[in-house]
């Protein structure tokens, strides 16, 4: 099986003033077609440093694919590195010139001279044309690797990724396996509770293998085979998953693509059940999380986010005088906020986060404090509460996701 190493080339990279998506997606892209991918790496427009890293990848992979710095400015030095990395002159070539002028004509923009330099490669390179933009990409084949060397722009990269790099590879290294993966996702175990389940799965598993990853709020256990076809590959992970689900049962709450909100947005759909919710510290990300489950479900969110704002709402669904007790009662309010958010709008169900986070903590992820959660469909209601709550986007997200769940299981357990 053939080995690919990622070089993402930038100085905005490790600024941060760029995320690396495109390493992402490209190893997605090689899991998929069966390549093993052991390295990647990033690297600013420093000649040395490219050089150092570029030919480091050339001595262990059977294909290097570089992103970023075939442009034309003058940081863009890619061409030259690789050039000088294979030990070959860098050349122009006539059919990338035309590509490149050909561009500016197509646009009625005249070209400046700098993007001559779009049109220069190594020595005895495969120039590839990029229909999408001006920098031609191109393969310099060795005798240890090839170098594919695509653009930084994403719409450019993915597009010729899919278009010349997957077809040069299936033919380069006679692709007949893909490896195949499926992803159960997991909600309210974390993730050594979850190792503890499937961890002989991961420590005695070679072909499909099994693995855990920690997310906020949410655990991944990734079961990947390696295979003639994606079918064969489903065959071999079915047992495994099979496995997987006796072991965690109900705290896996979606496969692959699916979400929390995909999942609760077609139980609401198939129960035709509306529900509003309110929320104080998450500052409406549970409103947008909902609006994205089902937006013909969702009926209204309210975000009150001070004391004076939750007895406005509460005044119309509760009596007056014991405003001022529930107000001192955390378990109590989040019941009343449920509450008013489903009389205030007319839903069947409301949802209400209510957090009490230290108001000293300046930790992002797992803050202390104290959150509560409640729905009611004016009957009954469910109920939870976690020992933590912070405004950090780590917290936030878990916060809003715990709810949800809550709203997932109820609906499961015949709420309404």
């Amino acid at each position: 099986m053939a080995n690919a190493e990622i070089v993402a080339i930038g100085s905005e990279l490790l600024l941060g003033q760029i995320v690396d998506t495109n390493s992402a997606w490209m190893a997605q892209r090689l899991t998929a077609l069966g390549v093993n991918l052991y390295f990647k790496s990033v690297v600013g427009d420093n000649p040395g440093r490219m050089k150092e890293v570029i030919a480091r990848a050339v001595e262990r992979a059977d294909i290097v694919i570089t992103s970023g710095g075939i442009g034309p400015t003058q940081d863009d030095l890619t061409r030259e590195i690789v050039a000088e990395v294979t030990g070959r002159k860098l050349v122009q070539d006539a059919g990338m010139l035309e590509q490149v002028e050909e561009h500016f004509r197509r646009r009625g923009r005249p070209m400046t001279p700098n993007n001559l330099r779009q049109s220069y490669m190594p020595e005895g390179a495969i120039p590839v044309k990029n229909p999408n933009g001006t920098a031609p990409s191109f393969v310099v084949e060795g005798p240890r690797a090839a170098i594919f060397s695509l653009p930084g722009v994403p719409v450019e990269m993915k597009w010729l990724f899919e278009n010349e790099v997957e077809p040069y590879l299936r033919n380069k290294f006679n692709l007949a396996e893909v490896i195949h993966y499926r992803v159960l996702k997991i909600v309210g175990v974390g993730e050594s509770a979850v190792d503890d389940k499937v961890g002989h799965l991961i420590a005695h598993s070679s072909n499909p293998t099994v693995g855990v990853l920690a997310l906020p709020g949410q655990v991944d256990v990734r079961i990947a085979a390696k295979a003639a076809n994606r079918a064969e590959a489903m065959k071999m992970i079915a047992p495994v998953e099979a496995e997987v689900r006796g072991l965690l049962g109900t705290a896996i709450f979606a496969a692959d693509e699916d979400t929390m909100e995909h999942v609760t947005g077609k139980l609401l759909r198939q129960k035709n059940q509306t529900v509003a919710v309110c929320e104080d510290l998450t500052c409406g990300q549970l409103a947008e999380r909902m609006q994205t489950a089902s937006m013909e479900n969702f009926s209204a969110g309210f975000i009150c986010n001070n004391e004076a704002a939750l007895g406005a709402l509460l005044k119309n669904s509760h009596d007056p005088i014991k405003i001022d007790e529930v107000l001192k009662d955390p378990v109590a309010l989040t019941d009343a906020m449920a509450r008013a958010a489903r009389q205030q709008s007319g839903s069947d169900l409301g949802l209400a986060l209510h957090a009490i986070a230290d108001p000293n903590s300046k930790i992002q992820n797992l803050a202390a404090g104290q959150t509560y959660v409640s729905l009611t469909d004016g009957k009954t209601f469910f109920r939870r509460e976690s020992t933590s709550a912070g405004r950090g986007a780590y917290d936030r997200s878990r916060m809003t996701l715990n709810a949800i769940d809550l709203l997932r299981t109820a609906l499961l357990e015949g709420m309404s």
